[in-house]
Parts: structure tokens; sequence; C-alpha cells
């Protein structure tokens, strides 16, 4: 199974930069939107199911903000919105599908950027999310985390950490928050298979350069269970693509005998 986890940062904005036609070329079975930043209604998505893929959605109350979506190619056994979490389910955050012994959770971690009321609300969602999926692993111990994590967990993914180490999604409760994830049962699939540096997700729109010269940041991410592991063919990050501030990343993994 071919997976992509992409913030669109607006679906309706993307696919004015080409998203449909770069969905044409089929780049993965599973595509898991961050930021569709829409009401499913307001998205017309023919040319998408056309080319096979259905779509699932969880968006936000407030109009324009936040929400998860995916496209796949596969029918899901099951689908489930949200955490039980009401904020968090309020802001569209997580949806998640089944697929046989595979469970698939697309997740828009907050921002903590915009001052200290999100920045605490982000370490509250980080506490009640990681106490729900290492719960969740007891029932369903195949899972598979796509996201925008919106942190940079080391130094190695982030142009700057010096410069950086008092900015939301790196700061020192947030890289620690993702050792704990990792120590723990999960995997970076992209380090799993990627040792090299200056390999980036996510880089700012203040300043036009920045994409230019990869002055960027590793904030997006496919994590799996360790019974998955040994499973990951392929992982990659595609800079590339260009219908957002973040580009996608790509997980190839073998799931034979669990679907």
């Amino acid at each position: 199974m071919k997976i992509i986890s992409y913030n669109v940062n607006g679906l309706r904005a993307a696919m004015k930069k080409g998203f449909v036609e770069w969905m044409q070329t089929h780049p993965a079975d599973i595509i898991c939107l961050q930021e569709n930043k829409a009401y499913e209604q307001d998205v017309d998505t023919a040319a998408l199911r056309e080319l096979g893929y259905k779509d699932h959605w969880f968006c936000a109350q407030k109009k324009g903000y936040s929400g998860v979506t995916i496209f796949t190619k596969h029918d899901p056994d099951e689908v489930q919105c949200g955490t039980g979490h009401e904020v968090s389910d309020s802001e569209g955050r997580v949806i998640q599908l089944q697929f046989g012994q595979v469970r698939i959770i697309n997740a828009y971690f907050p921002s903590g950027s915009s001052g200290d009321e999100r920045q605490a609300y982000k370490y509250q969602w980080l506490d009640e999310f990681y106490d729900y999926i290492q719960d969740l692993r007891k029932e369903h111990p195949n899972l598979i985390l796509c996201g925008d994590y919106n942190i940079a967990h080391k130094d190695i993914d982030i142009h700057d950490p010096k410069g950086n180490k008092n900015s939301s999604g790196f700061l020192p409760e947030e890289k620690a928050w993702m050792d704990k994830l990792y120590s723990n049962g999960w995997v970076d699939s992209f380090r799993a298979v990627r040792t090299e540096p200056h390999r980036y997700s996510w880089w700012s729109q203040r300043f036009p350069s920045v994409r230019l010269n990869n002055k960027g940041w590793r904030i997006d991410y496919i994590s799996v269970t360790e019974p998955l592991q040994t499973r990951i063919k392929d992982a990659e990050i595609y800079p590339d693509v260009k219908h957002s501030d973040h580009c996608p990343v790509y997980l190839d993994i073998d799931l034979e005998g669990l679907l």
C-alpha cells in the first residue's frame, strides 16, 4: 500500500495550483490531507472520483479552518471521525479508517505559533492524543499515523536549530513528546529508511526565498507502530510538489496478510 500525507493549506486553493493534475499521476493508494479548510459540499471532487478515489471528511465547525480528508482507492471497513475530545473534534483534527487489521489515522496537530493560549492548548492536545493512541494500540496493534505534527523532532529536521530553539514547533517540551512517542511503540517511517539531513516538508511563506534555499522544517510524518516496522518498503518526501507551503510525505508499506 502506498500512502501519502499532505497538508494542502486549503484544498480549494491547492486545486487551483494543479492538485487534481498531480492526483492524476496516481501518487498513492491512500492520500491523507490536513487543513482542507472547506466543507465537503463546497469542493468539487468529481475529477478525483473519476480516478477511482473515494473521499472521507471530518471538517471543522469554523468555516475555512482546519479539517482533514482522506482520499482512498480502497473501501474502508470503518470510518471514525474524532477522538471524543471536544475542542479537537470541533476543529476537525482526526479521522480514522480501518482496512482489515490495519487502522490509518489522519491527524492535524495544533500549531502554537499564534500565541501562548494556543501553545497551551497544543500541549493539552498532545497529552490527550498520546493517551488516546496508546489506548488504541491495545485493540488495534497495526496503526499508521499520518499527519502534520507541527513539530520538528531533532536538529536534523530543521534548517536552523539554534535560531529556532525558542520557536513553537521546536520547543523542548514538543521534542520530548516526539521522543516519548518513538520510545513507546512507534517508528518514524522516514527515518527508518533515510538518515540524510536537509529533508524538509514545510517552508515559511513569509519570505519567498526560504523554499528556494531549502530553509525548512520536517513537521509532516507517517509513523507506524512497531509491528509494522519490518513491512516498510520505502519512504520519501516530495519537495518539488508545490500546491502548498507543505509538501507530500510518502510511505510504501507491505500489508500482505493484514488487509
